[in-house]
């Protein structure tokens, strides 16, 4: 509890800057950030205001968020990873800030997290309700029955789609365009799993019950097919490895270079 007061308490600092250089700002920094006692409570007011409209007020949409955090205290721990992500991931991004003001990954991202809490709750509707709202609004569209970890880095994020039974670990980055879909009219799981650390390059269609292994990295607009090993560089259409991912972890340097193309022999010549 005592470092997410002290990040709340930056981010608060951070906001009454930005309102000291940016007079047209202050209002705005004001209200959803300088006044509000916690991070959890900004975030509601900041994320239900892009989000009520149509036939559900704003102030209902803020009571369901707040009721969230207040029952999974996890919800919380998670924004944070993420925002922690965006800053040291992310060159756009220059203070803690910024992901909670500007970057609709993050707010597309947050939203999921609250619609799968609903979700969990058996609360079906509603979940479905904010999913179709996140998908309008952010043009991102998360099943809430998936899962998703915490450090997650969803760049620029125009046109991420997740179905239902994907599962996303920990400390991935994913860049726009990118599909973790089916590939017909199966049922059941039928979704990709992606383990920690993989850097999903803009474009990227990973289809079907398949497992993309930890810290491997996948090609901009490549269309995977079938497992991806741990630490494998796979691309094309469809994906072949093409070499090692050089770090240990790709989503945190995210470098989209195929690594190690003279290793690609040794290594396999397809997946």
């Amino acid at each position: 509890m005592k470092a997410t007061n002290h990040f709340w308490e930056k981010i608060r600092a951070e906001a009454r800057e930005v309102a000291l250089r940016e007079p047209a700002l202050a209002p705005l920094l004001d209200e959803v950030f300088v006044r509000r006692p916690s991070i959890e409570e900004a975030l509601s007011v900041r994320l239900t205001r892009k989000l009520a409209y149509h036939a559900t007020p704003e102030s209902q949409l803020q009571e369901v968020f707040c009721e969230a955090f207040a029952a999974d205290p996890n919800i919380i721990i998670q924004v944070q990873a993420d925002i922690l992500a965006i800053r040291e991931r992310d060159p756009a991004c220059r203070d803690l800030l910024t992901p909670i003001l500007y970057f609709k990954g993050f707010h597309a991202l947050t939203c999921y997290r609250f619609a799968h809490h609903l979700w969990k709750k058996g609360r079906i509707d509603l979940a479905l309700y904010l999913q179709s709202l996140i998908s309008e609004v952010f043009a991102v569209d998360i099943h809430p029955a998936a899962r998703i970890g915490c450090g997650i880095l969803l760049d620029h994020a125009t046109g991420f789609v997740a179905g239902e039974t994907s599962v996303i670990e920990d400390n991935v980055s994913i860049l726009h365009g990118v599909t973790l879909g089916g590939t017909g009219k199966e049922t059941g799981d039928r979704h990709p799993k992606i383990r920690s650390g993989v850097l999903i390059g803009a474009g990227a269609k990973i289809l079907g019950n398949i497992t993309v292994g930890m810290g491997a990295k996948i090609g901009a607009n490549s269309v995977v097919l079938h497992d991806v090993p741990p630490h494998a560089t796979v691309a094309g259409v469809p994906a072949k490895i093409v070499g090692r991912a050089e770090q240990a972890e790709p989503s945190r340097s995210m470098s989209h270079n195929l690594d190690n193309l003279e290793e690609y022999v040794n290594f396999g010549d397809g997946i």
